[in-house]
């Protein structure tokens, strides 16, 4: 449902779509034979602007379709509440370091034919009502396969469906297989033949990831209830649940972490759930001054980034020097945006993520007198915080509020921005020009993330609660700190309070002294968080392991 793959293209709004980016651009440096399918998305995600205290507003994200894509030629048709929708596609190609290319096709509804309610139905990511993202998942689901078989793709071997919202495409291949045969019920044969093409990757456990739509909305808007009941088992208290769609016709599934995999197995217990690892793309996440760093003394590493592993013998002064620049380029941002006075010379702390409220973005200035005590004791303290609330999350609104009202309570020996609108550019300055990135999710929540494993790609270690990737990459005081230590509390959440107190103890015991106290010490976890983290929480490892375990298995 979203792709990030230009800060310029506001075609997603958070982890799932930077990662759908990511995944493209190794399937290109690997030269796989992928082609990628997602909506235009002509108004974006949002602007995000922020008041004084913290008040978010909206506005469409403007930009030109035509500007960045090849217009193509093939139109399709879908049937959306008896109405005949018409689909168009662009292109956009995706070149790696192999030379290779993998298009991703846009699937547009902004044509003269269509009813006006129509044309908008590749505008807003995750806009609308429930009829509204019905509406758009048929799009995608059944359009995009439409299109790609208008577009001369008909011997694709599998289909991998990135979260539920692409589940009707399953539907859509039953059809096909139907109409070939010129019969209007499906076979066992056919629900097998499907399931073996079809591959899925469940992204959350939280419940807002898990699509449901009630029946008489399904006969509404696509008038083929009658036909999804074949799949029974997919249907919820009345509802069709599009990950049950999912898991019921895919040969393969899988959780985006080991951790995440317990915790769907748990949500899904009759099904197969594997996990692959959340990665990022090296080439992109790294900043200007650690990939000319990692040029000069592991040459081969943007084509095997396991290469990333001899980061463990990089000369210490020039880690610190390209770590110090890309510092410089985050403290200049900070400051030409902000007029916030930053010192690149201050120890400095990251958090932008979605403010979602399980990522308890206000847990690290819970305590304000006790962060400038810190200050007092060691030196002072820099925070970066930046993050967008959908526009109907209350709470997630509310967190962003509660972080700036933390600002007055923590000068002067703190001080503390909220950078507006954060996307992939504004992201990339972040995760590379911290000090230490910091990730306080409430477990067991976070499916993977993905913040993290950019900023370890910069040398920047992660001080960040046991969940999602982090029980994978964590090596206390090697690569980085734990917060809150078991990552299977007992009742099944975690402790808020807990781990705030956890949290400033090892800021006060462990990584400030490490910092002001050792500074070679320091360098040697960043030194080892490229090492044993950069080189293996990458999309390059991530896209072979599918293509091993999903792809051609």
């Amino acid at each position: 449902m979203e792709i990030g793959f230009n800060p310029a293209v506001p075609t997603y709004s958070g982890g799932l779509g930077v990662l759908a980016g990511d995944t493209v651009r190794s399937a290109a440096d690997l030269a796989v034979p992928m082609v990628a399918v997602t909506p235009v998305h002509r108004k974006g995600y949002f602007v995000q602007e922020l008041d004084a205290q913290g008040n978010q507003t909206e506005k469409a994200a403007g930009w030109k379709v035509e500007d960045v894509f090849d217009r193509l030629v093939p139109i399709v048709c879908v049937q959306i509440e008896r109405r005949n929708v018409f689909i168009r596609a662009w292109r956009y190609m995706v070149k790696g370091v192999s030379g290779h290319n993998v298009p991703v096709i846009l699937l547009d509804t902004d044509l003269q034919e269509n009813a006006p309610e129509d044309r908008t139905l590749t505008d807003h990511l995750y806009g609308g009502d429930h009829k509204y993202r019905l509406a758009q998942e048929a799009v995608l689901g059944i359009g995009g396969i439409r299109m790609l078989r208008a577009l001369g793709y008909h011997r694709l071997d599998r289909f991998h469906m990135n979260e539920g919202h692409a589940a009707l495409l399953t539907m859509e291949l039953l059809q096909e297989l139907m109409s070939a045969r010129g019969d209007t019920s499906v076979s066992v044969n056919d629900i097998n033949t499907v399931r073996n093409q079809c591959v899925f990757t469940t992204h959350t456990p939280v419940p807002a990831g898990h699509d449901q739509f009630e029946v008489g909305l399904l006969d509404q808007v696509l008038g083929r209830a009658d036909a999804l009941r074949t799949h029974a088992s997919s249907f919820r208290d009345n509802h069709l649940n599009m990950t049950y769609l999912a898991l019921n016709l895919s040969r393969y599934v899988n959780a985006v972490a080991r951790r995440h995999a317990g915790v769907s197995r748990k949500m899904f217990p009759e099904y197969a759930v594997d996990s692959i690892t959340n990665g990022v793309h090296a080439g992109t996440w790294t900043s200007d001054p650690f990939l000319a760093l990692f040029d000069r003394h592991i040459p081969n590493w943007r084509f095997d980034n396991f290469d990333l592993r001899h980061a463990i013998n990089l000369p210490r002064n020039e880690v610190w020097d390209a770590h110090q620049a890309a510092k410089q380029s985050l403290t200049d941002h900070v400051n030409r945006t902000m007029n916030a006075g930053f010192d690149p010379g201050v120890f400095t702390l990251g958090f932008a993520r979605r403010a979602a409220t399980y990522k308890r973005a206000d847990l690290l200035v819970s305590d304000p007198e006790r962060l400038k005590r810190f200050a007092d004791k060691f030196g002072a303290i820099q925070i970066v915080y930046a993050g967008k609330a959908h526009p109907r999350d209350g709470g997630g609104k509310d967190l962003i509020r509660r972080v700036h009202e933390a600002i007055g309570k923590l000068q002067p020996q703190v001080k503390l921005v909220y950078l507006p609108n954060y996307e992939m550019g504004l992201g990339r300055l972040i995760t590379s020009g911290v000090d230490v990135w910091v990730n306080t999710p409430q477990r067991p929540l976070e499916a993977s993330g993905t913040s993290g494993m950019k900023s370890a790609l910069n040398g920047v270690p992660s001080l960040s609660v046991l969940d999602g990737w982090w029980v994978e990459g964590c090596i206390e005081g090697v690569t980085g700190w734990a917060i809150g230590g078991d990552p299977f509390p007992q009742g099944g959440h975690d402790d808020g309070s807990r781990d705030a107190i956890d949290l400033y103890d090892k800021l006060e015991h462990a990584v400030l002294p490490l910092y002001h106290h050792n500074r070679d010490g320091f360098i040697d976890v960043m030194r080892q968080s490229i090492a044993f983290n950069g080189a293996y929480f990458n999309t390059q490892r991530m896209v072979q392991e599918y293509v091993v375990k999903a792809y051609t298995a």
